[in-house]
């Protein structure tokens, strides 16, 4: 089938005068999970991670990939003739270096403009100028030969209320128009779902997992102009009104390109990083572009006291459900049939009983066995292990409420555990300990602190390929920026930034062992100002994820005096959060997989 679809694509490229076609794994706005009818890259290559980068020619194709992927990414591509490219590895290009060993003298690249990003798109052109080539950024070749394309999604829209929110959309558009003043522009031009949603406090459903409306925004000083589906189905009078009231005027979703040549004479504040290449290439040419980062994107990083306050009840009800069904698997396991789906499926039906609840953040990570060791295992009904009474279960999962969205893992430790997977399982639980524990002084980034956890895997020659953490969004998109934990930087947008108070960062170091197990643990943690004396203002972690750790996994002679005590003051906060809410042998059992480590 893969094959098949390759070979319409380069009759498609032929016949268009383009030598090389790219497909990104995008969206219009930059979004990282996509709808259907952007699954583009997904429905020539057969590869269904969420991140890839597909380069077709006329003789080879290529797929890039980060190193969350190289597993599944072997196995799926696997008799597609698409020749896989592991991101980052030793003697792998990245992708524009790639195109230059492959594009010759005078040849063509092609692409869809609207999703690949105008920083990439420049990227390709620098390129190919340097071989006297040109590009064709206004070519979806999809058209044709995908002819059961889903449509676009235009679900449902809500307003999110200020008990939510914690500040009107009117607060947080006169912030904006603040920094538009600062840069000297008189209009602004936002792309991405997740800004914009959090800018009206607006909610939707348009991206699976990501309650955000399919959208753009063009602001002025005056006025602010959202391009989006009106249809009654998607808007109703009330939300009609209350776009009035905050002086956003609606118009068509389509219509968005078409207004971009209209703006003249203007300087425009915008990030290359996360808008098209068609919307630059559109813009007239008396239009000034200001690159900077979206103001939006720090802005709803840093959460205000109502939703940290809403954050904390939304992560007591999800650490309900996540230790509910710790109790379910450990007293099952091995008497009762489960599979990597029916006990994602058990998880997500406990969620779905707390109040307040939406939907999954997204797709639920339950690996059994080897399958850990592919960092974002998807299992499928047809295709999926059968957990037994032995080995590892690693579980990632998430849920999205009106109280903000969560993310969690754990490893759950299920009998006739080897050396090695203990010796890993409590590197990983240190790791995660130590960056949790961490007391810095303000002015540090995510990139300063990743070594806390990575350091326990160096020393013994050992490392995970992902980042340890990613900003969290509050009911939007679970993996946010700017801030993050990585080890080095990649790019100039939405990777680092200074940690601030009220920023929730995932704490999730892993180990990977092809062919035998994975184990990860994850935690939230939000950022809080500590004391303030002669040497500056110290900033340290309040963890909102309570949920106990497998002890069964842990070999306690590996922990240090300062892992014991860590571990058991968690572990002594877990049970004070969580006895309330459970009782009989479920409260007697929940003591025990709390009780201190000596």
């Amino acid at each position: 089938m893969v094959l098949d679809r390759i070979a319409r694509l380069r009759e498609s490229m032929k016949a268009a005068g383009i030598d090389c076609y790219l497909i990104p794994t995008s969206d219009y706005h930059d979004s990282e999970y996509v709808s259907g009818f952007f699954q583009v890259r997904k429905y020539f290559s057969g590869f269904t991670g969420s991140a890839g980068t597909l380069v077709v020619g006329r003789k080879e194709a290529a797929l890039f990939t980060d190193g969350r992927y190289f597993i599944q990414a072997e196995k799926e591509l696997e008799g597609s003739g698409i020749r896989l490219m592991k991101m980052e590895e030793p003697g792998v290009p990245t992708i524009p270096e790639y195109l230059e060993q492959v594009l010759q003298e005078g040849e063509c690249l092609g692409f869809d403009g609207r999703v690949v990003k105008a920083e990439s798109a420049k990227e390709y052109e620098e390129i190919l100028e340097k071989k006297n080539g040109k590009m064709i950024w206004d070519k979806d070749l999809s058209e044709g030969i995908w002819t059961d394309r889903p449509a676009l999604s235009h679900n449902p829209v809500f307003v999110l209320a200020e008990s939510y929110s914690g500040e009107s959309a009117s607060s947080k558009i006169a912030r904006v128009r603040e920094k538009m003043k600062e840069e000297g522009c008189g209009i602004h031009i936002l792309t991405s779902l997740d800004d914009i949603a959090w800018l009206l406090n607006i909610r939707g459903n348009d991206v699976e997992s990501c309650p955000v409306v399919l959208s753009y925004i063009v602001m002025t000083m005056e006025k602010v102009l959202l391009f989006a589906e009106g249809k009654s189905g998607v808007w109703t009078d009330e939300l009609k009104k209350y776009l009035t009231e905050n002086g956003v005027e609606l118009r068509a979703y389509d219509s968005f390109y078409s207004y971009i040549p209209e703006i003249h004479g203007l300087k425009a504040l915008l990030c290359k990083g996360r808008v098209s290449c068609r919307l630059l290439k559109e813009l007239s040419g008396d239009v000034d572009v200001a690159d900077r980062e979206n103001p939006t994107s720090l802005m709803k990083a840093v959460k205000n006291q109502v939703e940290m306050e809403n954050l904390r009840r939304a992560h007591l009800k999800d650490a309900i459900a996540v230790t509910r069904f710790m109790y379910w698997l450990k007293t099952n396991v091995g008497k009762a049939p489960m599979t990597e789906v029916s006990a994602a499926e058990y998880l997500e039906k406990l969620r779905r009983e707390n109040e307040n609840f939406i939907e999954p953040s997204f797709g639920t990570i339950c690996a059994y066995g080897a399958n850990g060791a592919i960092v974002h295992y998807s299992a499928k009904e047809d295709d999926c292990a059968e957990i037994r009474p032995e080995g590892f279960l690693m579980v990632d999962s998430g849920g999205h409420y009106l109280e903000g969205t969560t993310d969690i893992t754990r490893t759950f430790a299920l009998g006739g555990l080897t050396k090695e997977m203990k010796e890993h399982f409590t590197l990983v639980l240190k790791a995660m300990l130590n960056l949790r524990a961490s007391k810095f002084l303000y002015g540090c980034r995510g990139i300063n602190l990743d070594i806390r956890a990575r350091e326990v895997f160096w020393e013994r020659g050992l490392d995970y390929k992902h980042g340890t953490g990613h900003g969290v969004g509050y009911l939007l998109n679970v993996h946010e920026g700017p801030n993050s934990f990585r080890w080095k930087t990649q790019g100039e947008h939405l990777n680092s930034a200074v940690l601030e108070e009220g920023m929730v960062t995932t704490d999730e170091p892993g180990i990977y062992i092809e062919g035998s197990h994975g184990i990860r643990t994850e935690n939230e943690l939000l950022c809080r100002k500590g004391e303030k004396n002669a040497y500056g203002q110290f900033m340290y972690f309040e963890d909102l994820t309570y949920v106990p750790i497998d002890l069964d996994g842990v070999e306690i002679s590996m922990l240090e005096e300062k892992d014991k005590e860590r571990l058991n003051g968690y572990h002594k906060e877990v049970y004070e959060k969580l006895a309330p809410y459970f009782e009989g042998e479920m409260l007697k059992w929940l003591g025990a997989v709390t009780a201190p480590v000596n």
